[in-house]
């Protein structure tokens, strides 16, 4: 998830600028999160082919609060009485820019639900924030996709790229493991 501990937090609104209505404040997400599991997001970004074929995946490239750097998927919470597709149109737009253009069905169908605790080893999936259930989506971009606000690149990789042991290792979380699982969807893991 793009917002976990090693990555901006996603109250990208200072206090002195007025909160989107459903957005919570710092506080009332901290309260949240002690209590009860949030509703995610998670967006591999691809590119396909003329006859539908996965050539390329879009990983981020951030820095994290320790100063390491960092590949995520698009990632981020589902906001009350948003829907799910407009929760990930959101999240691409905020990640990619405005222009990525990305191909979200009317219906959107995950290729896998992502359990993330704050307990290491209960899943593949680690939050140290929250207990958090994320949907997850392969969307194809067809757009001019840029790296927006705390994202330093946007780099194209092919799925064997993507897959390989040196990016892995450069993705937290669990992502790795969520990418993975995405190729594997779309018949591209190595």
């Amino acid at each position: 998830m793009t917002d976990t501990a090693d990555l901006p937090p996603d109250d990208d609104f200072p206090p002195e600028r007025p909160h989107p209505a459903g957005w919570l404040t710092p506080e009332a997400i901290a309260a949240a999160r002690a209590q009860l599991p949030l509703v995610y997001v998670d967006a591999v970004p691809v590119r396909v082919d003329e006859s539908g074929d996965v050539v390329a995946v879009g990983l981020l490239l951030r820095v994290s609060p320790t100063g390491a750097m960092t590949r995520a998927l698009v990632s981020g919470r589902v906001m009350y009485h948003e829907r799910i597709r407009d929760a990930l149109l959101r999240h691409i737009e905020k990640d990619l820019g405005p222009m990525a253009l990305p191909l979200v069905p009317p219906s959107p169908q995950p290729f896998t639900v992502a359990e993330y605790f704050p307990t290491p080893g209960i899943t593949s999936y680690h939050d140290p924030r929250q207990h958090a259930v994320s949907l997850a989506y392969v969307v194809p971009i067809s757009g001019d996709a840029q790296p927006q606000q705390s994202a330093l690149d946007l780099a194209w990789l092919t799925p064997e790229q993507a897959c390989s042991d040196e990016v892995q290792l450069e993705m937290h979380g669990g992502q790795g493991t969520l990418l993975r699982q995405a190729m594997a969807h779309v018949g591209r893991l190595p």
